[in-house]
């Protein structure tokens, strides 16, 4: 599966939040540790947030969650034009 996700890259044409965009040619490898790590970060913002309080770390979870859903629905529609 490595070199399946090596040799795929992603789409390009997801956006977030009407500003961001995906870049396309990114491989598929490199876009799985990106979105492990944003995941990381969502869940501790997330933590942070219900257990301190904090609305600022609950706006920063909401955030990141909108760019980790469109690096999911870029990377899916990578996998599949390359297939």
């Amino acid at each position: 599966m490595s070199d399946e996700l090596k040799s795929r890259s992603t789409a390009g044409k997801e956006t977030f939040l009407e500003l961001y965009a995906i870049q396309p040619g990114i491989p598929l490898d490199h876009a799985f540790d990106e979105l492990s790590v944003l995941l990381g970060c969502i869940r501790h913002l997330s933590e942070e947030a219900e257990m301190e309080g904090n609305m600022i770390a609950g706006s920063a979870a909401r955030i990141l969650s909108a760019m980790a859903k469109a690096l999911i629905n870029d990377m899916e529609m990578g996998m599949n034009r390359s297939a």
